[in-house]
């Protein structure tokens, strides 16, 4: 299935919520380079406003190159970033394809979907601190998830193939304290920065600790941004999706049809997961939301005609300038909710 994952950053000052970030300066007799500097910069909203961009992850595996295109063509916005990724399932022809589909556009379907447009998401965030990180994170029993050692033979074969849970048992850390959540997050520069750069080690002894871990994408991003006093007020306990469970949950979630549209709609959620392969659903998003009727869902970039049935977003013009619609209207409400009661919800118990 094709996967979402979001990264806005880009400097702006007058960030309309501000944090106190903890200062990482350097010893006065110093020397040398030190990564903490860099990743201060991050931090800066000193500099002039400017529009944010995106970065998306969009992966998959075998069958899902169809799925990812129209994911992509349906997110697509010439500020964004975009990564493609399939895993070592999906044979070296479908990559081909979907290499070869980059350039083509074509029309096909999708697993993860917006439930707006760039245009509206872009304005929203415009107005939002480059800080935030949309992540749920909270605590949970881990005798079961944490203490059996995995092994994934995924990890290094092209074939999947069940986990193999060993005998031997591992007890839980004394460093630090395990979060899970969602796996669909959104994240800032500067967290993901600090992630890879972490001069104080945490976030690569985290990354070893879930390399033997059941769901680590459902842990990973959590159990940093938790233990990482620089970044765990920047955490707002939403996934920025729209999911629908069963009662009581299943492992997976259900497939989403043309009857959930006004709840996913109603949800004011940028995003839903997960859709069954064409179904009709997409097109009725396709229509009645993204305004999308050729390769791409079209904002205020797209400045070519459309004049006998021509693709507007042919011709390329000012990609700072955004065209919010109802969905820009929808999200604002949604983020007033969350930022109003985002302190509450910071990695909870």
């Amino acid at each position: 299935m094709a996967a979402v994952f979001g990264l806005y950053s880009s400097s702006y000052g007058g960030d309309q919520l501000q944090f106190d970030i903890v200062s990482f300066a350097r010893p006065e007799d110093s020397t040398g380079y030190f990564v903490e500097s860099d990743l201060m910069s991050s931090f800066d909203t000193s500099t002039e406003k400017e529009a944010p961009r995106l970065a998306y992850l969009i992966s998959g595996t075998k069958g899902d190159s169809q799925r990812m295109m129209r994911t992509l063509q349906a997110v697509y916005h010439p500020r964004n970033q975009y990564i493609l990724h399939m895993d070592l399932e999906a044979p070296p022809r479908e990559r081909l394809n979907l290499s070869l589909s980059v350039k083509k556009d074509p029309d096909i379907s999708a697993s993860d979907y917006p439930l707006m447009t760039q245009d509206d998401l872009l304005h929203i965030f415009s107005n939002l601190s480059r800080n935030l990180n949309f992540i749920e994170a909270y605590t949970a029993p881990w005798n079961q998830r944490a203490k059996p050692v995995v092994i994934d033979p995924a990890l290094y074969l092209s074939k999947k193939s069940d986990i193999a849970i060993t005998t031997q048992r591992r007890s839980l850390p004394t460093s630090f304290k395990l979060f899970t959540g969602s796996a669909w997050v959104v994240l800032s520069r500067s967290f993901v920065e600090y992630c890879i750069w972490g001069w104080d080690n945490l976030p690569r002894t985290i990354l070893m600790y879930y390399t033997n871990f059941i769901s680590s994408p459902e842990g990973y991003f959590h159990t940093v941004i938790c233990n990482t006093e620089e970044f765990r007020h920047t955490a707002i306990g939403h996934d920025l999706h729209y999911i629908a469970w069963d009662n009581p949950p299943k492992q997976h979630p259900l497939a989403l049809t043309i009857k959930d549209f006004d709840r996913m709609v109603n949800s004011s959620a940028p995003f839903a997961r997960k859709f069954a392969k064409d179904d009709p659903v997409l097109d009725k998003i396709d229509k009645e939301i993204l305004g999308r009727t050729s390769r791409f869902a079209p904002g205020a970039w797209c400045v070519g005609s459309s004049d006998g049935g021509a693709d507007p977003c042919s011709v390329r013009g000012n990609d700072s300038v955004f065209r919010p619609g109802p969905g820009a209207k929808r999200l604002q409400v949604l983020m007033d909710e969350l930022l109003a009661e985002y302190r509450n919800k910071q990695c909870s118990a």
